[in-house]
């Protein structure tokens, strides 16, 4: 009757693969070569398999080798992903805080709130996701995470939301170009000019869209893109102008310009999360530097404008 195989084995096994010899397996795993070779000979007698070809000395993974050490690896995927499983909730003990942010978001302002956050709390663990406003409000719901930030709350009786702030949309348009010499951009200024827009679907680009029609003004449309970031590099790059929040002008103010618009479109951002919030004082602190990081963000982009 054959032996049952052996977690050592299986150990062995993937080691011998991972590290391409028995010499460097023996190192990995603290034993020694000739153990890692009996190990190696007995897993092969065992699963009543051909798992390496001895080839000049050195054992080379057969097919069924391959075969057997992508199954070994998902399993030990699967261990990993356990013992981060339990990482996490061995550190809720100490206190954690999950945050839903939106993709654009995910780089200076999540920087600077995470900062300030664990200034405040130095025991603390931070865990950032990046999605959707949508997705983000499904986690909150769901108790997923503890806190979001999206573009627009949407009411729901578990949720409070709370404004992070409120700020005029603004002109972003590559350096040196021709409407920089302007200190206000106005509807007739951007028609005809290259104009990269917001996705089709989202609801700043109709607003953009719709204030501009009042101005019998249609952009000339040369791109659109569901993420801000990359309308940032287009402009950056030359391609055309756009409108955007400043929140997510932010991250190319060096190398872009930024000017004021004659028309007012208002944008918000705000901070969500459950009634029955987990960690009611890490929640609360969080929302006082958030505040407190785009408060300094936006100062660094208004300052700068002319006429500032």
């Amino acid at each position: 009757m054959k032996r049952p195989l052996q977690l050592r084995q299986i150990e062995a096994f993937k080691a011998v693969v991972e590290t391409g010899s028995v010499t460097a397996a023996a190192n990995v795993l603290g034993i020694s070569q000739p153990s890692v070779s009996k190990l190696i000979s007995h897993l092969e007698e065992d699963a009543g398999l051909q798992l390496f070809e001895r080839l000049r000395g050195r054992l080379v993974p057969s097919e069924r080798g391959i075969r057997l050490y992508e199954e070994v690896d998902r399993t030990f995927a699967g261990l990993r992903q356990i013992e981060r499983a339990i990482d996490s909730i061995q550190r809720e003990d100490i206190g954690q805080l999950s945050v839903g942010v939106l993709p654009a978001l995910t780089g200076h302002l999540t920087q600077q709130a995470t900062s300030r956050f664990l200034a405040k709390h130095p025991d603390a663990y931070v865990s950032i996701l990046g999605r959707s406003s949508q997705v983000v409000i499904d986690w909150l719901v769901r108790r997923q995470i503890d806190v979001g930030i999206v573009s627009a709350p949407m009411e729901n009786p578990y949720l409070n939301a709370v404004p992070l702030t409120t700020h005029p949309l603004v002109c972003i348009m590559p350096r040196g170009h021709s409407l920089a010499s302007k200190h206000v951009v106005t509807p007739q200024d951007i028609a005809g000019t290259p104009f990269i827009a917001l996705a089709s679907e989202n609801k700043t680009r109709v607003q953009i869209e719709a204030r501009l029609a009042e101005h019998r003004v249609q952009p000339r449309i040369v791109a659109d893109a569901n993420l801000t970031g990359t309308i940032c590099e287009l402009v950056a790059s030359g391609l055309g102008i756009s409108i955007l929040d400043p929140v997510f002008a932010h991250a190319v103010r060096d190398r872009v310009e930024i000017r004021r618009l004659s028309f007012k479109i208002e944008t918000d951002l705000w901070l969500c999360y459950p009634r029955e919030a987990r960690n009611k004082i890490f929640v609360e602190t969080f929302l006082r530097v958030a505040q407190e990081a785009i408060a300094a963000m936006m100062g660094e982009v208004f300052n700068v404008l002319p006429g500032s």
